[in-house]
């Protein structure tokens, strides 16, 4: 029986891939070592009590009453804040999927990567903040990286039985978001429910907006030069609406293999939860006979600068991914509270970057977790300075 762990049950890709272990046989078919989510503790201790969970986190140790409550009775450990993610995290696992959002994932991923055997990565911002040491975990613990965005999965997929050595091209898609075709003024009124209103996944709301904005995709652009040590000049963006086409990666003599499917999370979360072998998944196959056009369009750099951002940071190298983060966290936490416009997130992530001294603890790559977690500190500092400055400016 395999031992698994969810971190992030209760979140979009949580809540997936606890579907796909249902459908797998539950807690016949898997030993569920670990549980975690955040403050929905109703489906928290559900999935726990179902699955059989040895223990379940939540992150918030106020809500930690209401968790022992939930899970009364039922044999499951109750546990939280940010010191219990990472003892349940240390407890040993073949599979783990670490989807936690944000940098609150990265110690819990750190933790993953000494205690599992495969690594199901849905937390791009551990490799954004981390890359260089959370590859160099894996590796000093014969740990399998595995990727789960749906692009990253598919670049994985077609790179298979490949030589690394002669790809030219990775090419990631997009599907353009909400504001795929807005003009830059309206964009600059652009309200969060709006921005939250994606017209093909169905998502967490702040992965949502990060999709409005490009900088989910930015993010991503980090991300697959950590994962195939590509420069970034070999990694494009190509706007894509239809999601058909999940990625693409172009070889020396010019052939691009490209991954279709329909627009599903549970595809890449079922391949790397079968890896290395497929499994039939409870995916829609997708109907080529009624599949009438594939388009792809350049992403506009005026009204999408996030990945401009992405590319100057992987030119600096050092701790820029991890402020870069920081500062497009705190961007996106002042958006969705109504202090600054849509478009003055890209504004303070670049003026965050430039602060003299943000550049002082950015310029080395960053070996350990202190170091990562300092940057952090500063660059979100920063951040909220400049959210004060600016707070209520409508962007135009």
């Amino acid at each position: 029986m395999r031992r698994i762990s969810i971190f992030g049950a209760t979140g979009s890709v949580g809540v997936n891939t606890v579907d796909l272990i249902n459908r797998g046989g539950g807690r016949a078919a898997f030993d569920v070592v670990a549980l975690s989510g955040g403050a929905n503790i109703a489906l928290l201790a559900e999935q726990a009590r179902n699955l059989g969970a040895r223990i379940a986190v939540t992150a918030y140790p106020q809500h930690l009453d209401e968790l022992r409550r939930a899970l009364e009775g039922s044999g499951v450990e109750a546990a939280a804040g940010p010191d219990a993610l990472t003892e349940a995290a240390s407890r040993p696992t073949d599979w783990a999927m670490s989807a936690i959002v944000g940098v609150a994932g990265l110690r819990p991923t750190l933790e993953l990567a000494a205690s599992t055997r495969v690594l199901a990565l849905a937390n791009k911002e551990s490799l954004v903040c981390a890359g260089a040491l959370l590859r160099a975990r894996c590796a000093a613990h014969k740990t399998r990286l595995l990727p789960v965005d749906s692009e990253h999965s598919a670049l994985w997929q077609a790179m298979n039985g490949e030589d690394a050595a002669k790809v030219r091209r990775l090419i990631l898609t997009a599907t353009g978001g909400p504001f795929r075709t807005w003009s830059l003024a309206q964009m600059a009124n652009a309200t969060p429910a709006q921005a939250v209103a994606h017209p093909t996944w169905d998502m967490g709301q702040r992965i949502s907006v990060d999709s409005a904005s490009m900088f989910n995709k930015a993010l991503e652009v980090i991300e697959a030069a950590n994962l195939y040590d590509m420069p970034a000049a070999a990694i494009e963006v190509i706007v894509h609406p239809q999601a058909i086409v999940h990625s693409m990666v172009e070889f020396c003599d010019g052939a691009i293999l490209a991954h279709l499917g329909t627009p599903d999370m549970r595809a890449p979360i079922g391949y790397a939860l079968n890896w290395p072998d497929r499994a039939p998944l409870p995916v829609p196959p997708l109907n080529l006979e009624t599949l009438r056009q594939l388009d792809f369009e350049p992403p506009d750099p005026l009204r999408f600068p996030a990945l401009r951002l992405a590319r100057q940071v992987l030119a600096a190298g050092g701790g820029h991914g991890a402020a870069f983060n920081a500062a497009k966290e705190a961007a996106l936490d002042a958006f969705l509270a109504g202090q600054i416009g849509f478009l003055d997130m890209a504004r303070l992530v670049e003026d965050v970057l430039d602060q003299p001294y943000v550049r002082a603890v950015i310029t080395q790559i960053p070996r350990d977790l202190n170091t990562v977690l300092t940057i952090d500190t500063v660059a979100r500092n920063a951040a909220e300075d400049w959210i004060a400055k600016n707070k209520g400016l409508v962007s135009d």
